[in-house]
């Protein structure tokens, strides 16, 4: 079932047109991701998607309700993680519930009930500074799916993390993604972490951008720990790399 559609965006930004007739779906539990070079609209389309700019053609359906233009209804979670410094990691991940209008006991209290399930416990009392760079990420992404439970979309959250603590985080999140039933649209230019994570794959290339590719990655979950080592896994990077390069 799908909970997401963008159905036929086009965006221009001073007379230049950026996306043109741009449309994919997201379904209920999956991570999609959008891939491609830089400049390519792809942050555009997130803008979009979470209605901080309106389309100039095209809409954004989520769960049968246009949201096109409408902010609060798809949270958005940047490559950092922006945490406030002076609050508390119970008071970051609660922030969204605040600002929403619950009061602060009681968006303590529902954010502190999935600090285990995101891997924090011990952590409520700290201050960003105090946690490392993997951890802090685990935390804006308690705090994005806080603000909206549905979908999420992120931006390269993961992009400047080492490769292990990388590789741990991605497990991670796709664990959790599955227990907490949320759907995840992700950008991102790495093209290995795109075959890891993602259920499809949607290529945006040219000027303005458009959707050229969609590859569906057929390997069921819990990938192999040695899947970017198989032939499969090679077979995919060549199909993509080819479709990118001009």
């Amino acid at each position: 079932m799908s909970v997401l559609s963008i159905e036929k965006v086009s965006k221009s930004f001073e007379g230049e047109l950026i996306l043109k007739d741009v449309s994919m779906e997201l379904r209920e539990g999956e991570l999609v991701s959008v891939l491609g070079v830089s400049g390519s609209g792809k942050t555009t389309l997130f803008n979009l998607i979470s209605g901080l700019v309106k389309p100039d053609e095209g809409r954004i359906i989520l769960e049968e309700e246009d949201v096109t233009g409408r902010t609060g209804k798809v949270s958005y979670m940047l490559q950092k993680d922006l945490l406030l410094p002076h609050k508390t990691i119970l008071d970051n991940a609660a922030l969204p519930l605040v600002l929403k209008g619950m009061s602060k006991k009681d968006a303590r209290e529902k954010a502190s009930m999935l600090i285990e399930e995101f891997g924090l416990a011990g952590t409520e009392k700290k201050y960003p500074a105090q946690l490392s760079g993997g951890m802090r990420q685990r935390v804006a992404l308690l705090r994005t799916y806080l603000f909206s439970e549905k979908v999420a979309l992120l931006d390269e959250p993961f992009s400047a993390l080492d490769m292990l603590t990388k590789q741990s985080m991605h497990a991670w999140y796709l664990d959790v993604m599955q227990k907490i039933k949320l759907s995840t649209i992700f950008v991102t230019h790495d093209i290995d972490e795109a075959i890891t994570l993602s259920d499809r794959i949607y290529l945006i290339t040219g000027k303005p951008g458009t959707i050229t590719k969609e590859i569906i990655i057929d390997v069921p979950r819990p990938r192999p720990k040695d899947f970017n080592l198989t032939t499969e896994f090679l077979s995919y990077k060549k199909e993509i790399v080819s479709s990118l390069t001009p």
